[in-house]
């Protein structure tokens, strides 16, 4: 899967536990062509076993996928089938694990266009020609009412229940995705997160931090520390990725639970 010529991404991958959680339930991985984010959720262990199922999986299809000829929407859709399947199947044998689930937002890339496959309430956001666009719904009970006129933005970012997901991926069917296939523009810049950044950090602070920091892991180290100097309530995870006239990377990140538990290949 050869990029553009002259074409590529930059990227790097942070994660960060926060500063009121004991552990970190986040998951990410970085590479050439696939940028993903999956936030656990469940006791025991199960959210931090849910994330790095999602991104071992994901570690599986970006080693096995062929150079050419890959149909990007029905790939990160099938392996999202396999993540939920296999998520049934550990809750079935560890009743420990029962009720664990993850949110999953992932970019598969070839080239300048990408596939973006996204459920529950971890985000991507693109910076293009001077302006942030949320480029992912959040699948939430307070985007829910605010879809539907119930409550303003504003409202919804006081709500009492505002960290309720309504879809994730956590075992049953086929796991219900948002499924898109985009083309990226050069000096485009991408944004993957958790919420544990997007709770914290508004999207006038997030503009501002992607426009001014031209380096990746600068940026993405930065964004880290304005979430935790918020009161990092929750576990953080950025992904910065630029797409442009950058040399080819062969660089991976894979950082947060996926790490620490080396569930990863």
């Amino acid at each position: 899967m050869a990029l553009n010529e002259g074409l590529a991404l930059r990227y790097a991958a942070r994660s960060d536990v926060g500063v009121r959680r004991e552990a970190n339930e986040d998951s990410g991985y970085a590479s050439a062509r696939l940028l993903v984010v999956a936030d656990g959720m469940g006791g025991h262990a199960g959210g931090e076993v849910a994330s790095s199922l999602a991104v071992t999986a994901m570690v599986r299809l970006d080693e096995s996928l062929p150079e050419s000829g890959v149909d990007l929407v029905a790939t990160l859709k099938n392996a999202a089938r396999d993540v939920n399947h296999t998520l049934h199947d550990m809750s079935e044998h560890d009743p420990t694990l029962r009720g664990m689930g993850t949110t999953l937002t992932a970019m598969l890339w070839n080239g300048a266009t990408f596939a973006l496959a996204h459920v529950g309430d971890s985000r991507a956001y693109m910076l293009r020609d001077g302006a942030l666009y949320q480029i992912t719904h959040d699948h939430t009970l307070v985007q829910s009412l605010v879809d539907e006129g119930r409550i303003t933005l504003e409202q919804a970012a006081e709500h009492p229940r505002r960290s309720m997901v309504l879809r994730v991926l956590e075992g049953t069917g086929d796991g219900e995705l948002d499924l898109s296939l985009r083309e990226a523009q050069p000096d485009d810049r991408y944004l993957l997160c958790s919420d544990g950044l997007t709770g914290v950090v508004g999207p006038e602070t997030l503009f501002n931090t992607l426009t001014e920091i031209a380096d990746p892991d600068e940026a993405a180290r930065w964004l880290i520390d304005l979430a935790n100097r918020g009161g990092g309530p929750d576990n953080i995870t950025c992904i910065v990725a630029d797409f442009g006239a950058h040399t080819a990377s062969a660089e991976r990140y894979v950082v947060g639970a996926a790490l620490e538990r080396k569930l990863t290949p």
